[in-house]
């Protein structure tokens, strides 16, 4: 799942970032109102977390304008605002859950949890992703193979969920490295291919239809036949 972090505190924003990448979300970022506009109305993001002290404009405001231009992502508010008022300000005007600062990540993650479980029917069924008998459920990162769950790291969570997304087309090395470690290419480098090795010995383990298959030379796809 994809996330907006809306934070103008480099440090916050850089240990959101971080946390929430080893949860196995992707994280998109931005420092100000404007450029967190941008991102939120491109419609990619399952959840937006918005600081309200932003340098350019109230995040309330930010969260106001995006909801009126259609925006329907659950919305976690960050502030350091502590009031009763200004917590029932937040969620009245367009915010879904409240976390004062300073937050612990482990309540944060789950509070975005709890959000992502509460969305919409459809975009409950948009956090499921199935390739013939193998599902992954995007929020509770859980995945079963049949009837079988399986044991992931958040990475191997992580490029699972990317092969799920590209189901049927060959994704490179290159490919693998920017969307799930956020890295660029490196020749010497045999993360992917041992992060492979490993989830393939758990997904495709006794298994009579084996699902992720080597391109020999170009990468790897996640197919059924």
């Amino acid at each position: 799942m994809r996330l907006l972090v809306v934070e103008d505190d480099l440090e916050i924003q850089d240990f959101l970032r971080r946390g929430l990448t080893e949860a196995g979300y992707e994280v998109d970022a931005a420092a100000d109102a404007a450029s967190g506009e941008n991102l939120a109305l491109e419609g990619i993001h399952d959840a937006l977390i918005i600081d309200l002290g932003l340098p350019d404009r109230d995040g309330l405001e930010l969260i106001a304008r995006c909801r009126a231009q259609g925006s329907q992502a659950p919305v976690l508010i960050l502030s350091a605002r502590r009031s009763v008022d200004e917590r029932v300000r937040g969620l009245e005007q367009g915010g879904d859950d409240y976390l004062t600062k300073p937050f612990a990540l482990a309540e944060l993650l789950a509070r975005l949890r709890n959000l992502l479980r509460r969305s919409s029917p459809a975009q409950q069924e948009s956090a499921r992703l199935r390739v013939a008998d193998l599902e992954l459920d995007l929020v509770r990162r859980e995945a079963h193979r049949g009837k079988r769950e399986l044991q992931l790291t958040s990475q191997e969570f992580a490029l699972l969920e990317y092969l799920c997304r590209n189901a049927g087309r060959v994704v490179t090395r290159t490919m693998i490295l920017d969307h799930v470690w956020r890295m660029r290419f490196d020749p010497a480098t045999n993360v992917v291919d041992v992060h492979i090795y490993r989830l393939r010995s758990k997904v495709d383990h006794e298994a009579k239809q084996p699902l992720i298959q080597t391109i020999r030379g170009v990468g790897y796809v996640l197919k059924t036949s």
